[in-house]
């Protein structure tokens, strides 16, 4: 689909076609180049875009058993937008848990420390990827209201929202995955039930320790 210039236009044409319900993610399968692209940042003196906030949130609720967040380009609107639903990894499958944090344009102040966690991704089927991440992200967003907001993120949330702002530049997981499974969900909840978050390193500046990342097509 062509991206139009003005981006609000884009979406509320989004919004009016398609049933809000029905809207599907992207997939690396159709849409990968969609994905790859750095989202636009969110005009906060037009209040459309409130109605993307809606369709994250009920996205999320709808597809509460295996989505714990999600970052609007997954849905078709490439915008700098982020909807947490659940970064608790205590209640990492608690359906029920809708923590309901909107982050708008983002910006990342500073990375801390190094953790290691399983991570797979809605938008990347079911591939499934041991990803290094920071242990805490310090973050600057504006929220629903446009009030401006930092806060600091650590340890599972740090890794949860570190995945969805690589979304906003058009970077997937499976870019950083030292090892690499293609794994149905079942499969992945009981894996991760022995295989949970590894702290590296809780403080020093986030540093990738390693650049051997695997590939789809080494997957046999």
């Amino acid at each position: 689909m062509e991206i139009f210039d003005n981006l609000f236009l884009f979406v509320i044409i989004i919004l009016k076609e398609v049933d809000r319900m029905q809207i599907e993610r992207k997939t690396i399968l159709k849409d990968e180049k969609f994905l790859r692209q750095i989202s636009k940042e969110v005009d906060l003196t037009n209040d459309d875009y409130k109605e993307v906030i809606k369709l994250l949130h009920d996205y999320c609720i709808e597809n509460n058993n295996k989505t714990l967040a999600i970052a609007s380009v997954q849905l078709g609107i490439p915008l700098r937008l982020v909807y947490l639903r659940n970064t608790s990894l205590e209640e990492i499958f608690n359906s029920e848990r809708d923590e309901s944090k909107i982050l708008i344009n983002p910006k990342v102040l500073r990375r801390e420390g190094i953790t290691r966690y399983w991570e797979a991704c809605a938008s990347c089927l079911d591939y499934f990827g041991l990803v290094e991440r920071p242990y805490r992200i310090d973050v600057e967003y504006y929220d629903e209201f446009g009030e401006k907001h930092k806060d600091i993120f650590e340890e599972f949330a740090a890794i949860v929202l570190s995945h969805e702002l690589d979304h906003l530049d058009g970077t997937l997981h499976i870019d950083k995955s030292i090892e690499l499974y293609d794994m149905p969900l079942e499969e992945r909840k009981e894996f991760r039930k022995t295989h949970t978050m590894e702290i590296i390193k809780k403080d020093g500046e986030f540093k990738q320790t390693t650049t051997n990342f695997k590939k789809i097509e080494d997957i046999k």
